[in-house]
């Protein structure tokens, strides 16, 4: 009768927790607002090439927006990039930069927004599932290989950040992948979250947990969304606040930014993990690591590269996680990704 007593008592502490988390309107957090580069400013492309293209797609009845770059020289059918985003960004962040390149090279790209963001349908807006975003990833892969100017069997997948490592859990599956690319990846959740946990402790990440049961428990009963910012200074309350990463994000993102997401984005996990993927992937794999990365692991790069054997080719460059965005270290980076996709798409 006691444990029964014992237990009665807890399960009716967390329902009252569980009560005063979802319903209670004392959780209001405040915003960080992210202005954003207006387009052409420094450090971005001045003019978008005629050769990019509105196209979209379908993925469970939402339509998600993209663009396409195809090579002048379309005689014949020509290999294709599919590029992933990181944690929050948009279509109209860096990846241009990267597209032009690649099709200077004579390569198609294929850049897309995930569900939920940007000018891609989905509601609610903001809302992060790595489950979601894979599938996103797939039926843009599908797209591209459904085009005539692109050859349907020299398919690469490229993925920045939190979406580094999507191309490995999409190539596991899929075979017929021709190679990856994983920039500064979020590649073992496990090291990565080690990470977090030491710069901001045990209290910062159980906070957090907090906000996203909110989150995600109102979601059960219907009601609007609970948002959090993507990123924040240190000392503030965001997904993202490692020293440097506040000022990384202003670098880079276009005006119409918002720096918010749904606070579930903590519980959607999934058990994803691309390390575990990686056993099963048979196709050539570019990792490039930021050897001062503070934000994902250095050392699970180690590990994937490990498991792929021989189908791994490791860069290394001794900056921070966002250096490899701008200036000459993206020049070095992408020299890198034209010389491995050259190599392997042609």
């Amino acid at each position: 009768m006691l444990i029964l007593y014992v237990i009665g008592i807890l399960i009716g502490i967390i329902i009252i927790y569980l009560v005063i988390v979802i319903f209670s309107p004392g959780f209001l957090v405040p915003k960080q607002p992210i202005p954003g580069l207006k387009s052409g400013a420094k450090g971005k492309n001045k003019e978008s090439p005629s050769s990019r293209k509105d196209v979209s797609f379908e993925v469970g009845g939402l339509i998600l927006n993209a663009w396409l770059y195809l090579p002048e020289d379309l005689s014949v059918p020509v290999p294709c990039i599919v590029m992933n985003h990181g944690f929050g960004g948009t279509r109209d962040w860096i990846l241009e930069n990267y597209a032009i390149r690649f099709l200077d090279a004579g390569m198609a790209v294929l850049t897309f927004n995930y569900r939920h963001f940007g000018d891609s349908e989905g509601e609610p807006r903001q809302l992060f599932a790595i489950k979601s975003q894979l599938e996103d990833c797939s039926a843009a892969v599908d797209f591209a290989r459904s085009r005539a100017e692109i050859d349907p069997d020299r398919i690469a997948i490229w993925g920045t950040s939190a979406g580094g490592g999507y191309g490995l859990a999409i190539a596991a599956k899929d075979k017929k992948i021709t190679c990856i690319c994983a920039q500064v990846a979020g590649l073992d959740i496990k090291e990565d979250g080690k990470l977090a946990l030491k710069r901001e402790g045990l209290l910062f990440i159980l906070h957090l947990v907090m906000h996203a049961q909110r989150d995600k428990g109102r979601s059960r009963f219907g009601l609007s969304a609970h948002k959090i910012p993507i990123v924040g200074k240190p000392g503030t309350l965001a997904i993202i606040i490692a020293p440097g990463a506040y000022e990384g994000y202003a670098k880079l993102a276009q005006a119409g930014f918002v720096n918010e997401v749904c606070a579930r984005a903590i519980l959607t996990t999934g058990g994803y993990s691309p390390v575990n993927y990686a056993k099963n992937v048979h196709c050539p794999v570019l990792i490039q690591v930021c050897e001062k990365d503070n934000l994902v692991s250095v050392k699970s790069a180690q590990k994937v590269a490990e498991i792929l054997g021989e189908k791994a080719e490791i860069k290394r460059y001794p900056i921070g996680h966002f250096d490899i965005y701008t200036g000459d270290h993206f020049e070095q980076a992408v020299r890198d990704q034209i010389e491995f996709f050259k190599k392997h798409l042609k």
